[in-house]
């Protein structure tokens, strides 16, 4: 090749690289501006923060440093153990059913060979993921009232007595996790979906005239090729973990007392620990917390993934 065309390519090469780089601009402002830079704000959770009249950077100079001390004390107190455990039971419980029912919700979709029903169908499934929490508390509240609720109105009908639903703690895990699967369910069969119609069909055409029945289909076609994208979506959900659903959490249980046994999270009594206390500190802590434990779960997942099966893990 001579030097000239080399040059050409080259030239033609940068123009590309330079349009391709003009289309992730946006993304990547985006991730600087609102995820790297307010990284610096980790540093709230090794200091007495105290607002400053001069403005942040002046309260930030002037707050004194403290160490670990905001970590003893979101660690040290008497709710310490139910909200860890609220959190991480209740997501661990809601990886496995998502990754089960979301995998079988996209393959029963894909079934539907009418293209326009199917279209309702999953039209109808992602709709109450754009819902807000506070909209969907009121759906709730609609139905578990104890005077104008409509369970209870079924209950009084069959001569039972109401149930007091605000105030009883033990309903309240299945209540949560049906509305866990209720808004995100049809969010999450989007994925698998879109990876089920990416399958190249000839392979099910194949199986078919080997006498594979739908059954036999899944199990070793359609199964097998989504095990990627299951591995992938498995461990992000992994390193959120230590994170819950604050919206869920918060505005669904109305705020009743009585439930923080089974609704008290990390998120939850970190915003009623600042809404009381303002102590941002110790906001900021429970959140650099959550990041490195979550962080360090997904190398963790991420390896036991790679030495099971390199090619299905993240790096």
């Amino acid at each position: 090749m001579s030097k000239a065309t080399t040059s050409k390519v080259s030239k033609a090469s940068r123009k590309k690289d330079f349009h391709l780089f003009l289309m992730a601009l946006p993304g990547v402002a985006w991730f600087i501006i609102f995820k790297y830079i307010p990284m610096g704000g980790l540093l709230l959770a090794f200091k007495d923060f105290k607002i400053s009249p001069d403005g942040f950077l002046a309260s930030f100079m002037s707050s004194e440093w403290v160490g670990l001390e905001n970590f003893k004390f979101l660690f040290m107190t008497n709710d310490a153990y139910i909200i860890t455990r609220n959190t991480v039971v209740y997501n661990v419980i809601w990886i496995a059913l998502n990754l089960v029912l979301s995998v079988a919700l996209a393959i029963g979709l894909n079934e539907i060979h009418n293209k326009k029903l199917s279209k309702v169908y999953q039209t109808g499934m992602i709709f109450p993921f754009f819902l807000s929490w506070v909209v969907a508390s009121y759906f709730v509240f609609a139905f578990l009232s104890v005077d104008k609720g409509v369970v209870n109105k079924v209950l009084k009908h069959f001569g039972h007595e109401p149930i007091m639903w605000y105030m009883e703690p033990k309903y309240w895990p299945f209540i949560l996790t049906i509305m866990n699967m209720w808004k995100g369910l049809g969010y999450s069969a989007v994925f698998y979906l879109a990876a089920i119609c990416g399958i190249d069909t000839s392979y099910y055409e194949a199986a078919m005239i080997d006498g594979a029945t739908k059954w036999e289909q899944i199990k070793y076609i359609t199964l097998p090729l989504l095990s990627p994208v299951m591995t992938t979506l498995t461990l992000l959900a992994v390193g959120r973990i230590f994170y819950a659903d604050f919206g869920l959490f918060y505005n669904v249980p109305r705020e009743s007392g009585a439930l923080f046994n089974a609704t008290n999270v990390i998120d939850t009594y970190v915003y009623r620990s600042f809404r009381q206390l303002g102590d941002v500190g110790m906001s900021s802590a429970a959140g650099f917390y959550q990041s490195i434990i979550g962080f360090i779960l997904v190398l963790a997942s991420n390896k036991i993934v790679k030495k099971i099966d390199p090619d299905k893990a993240l790096f």
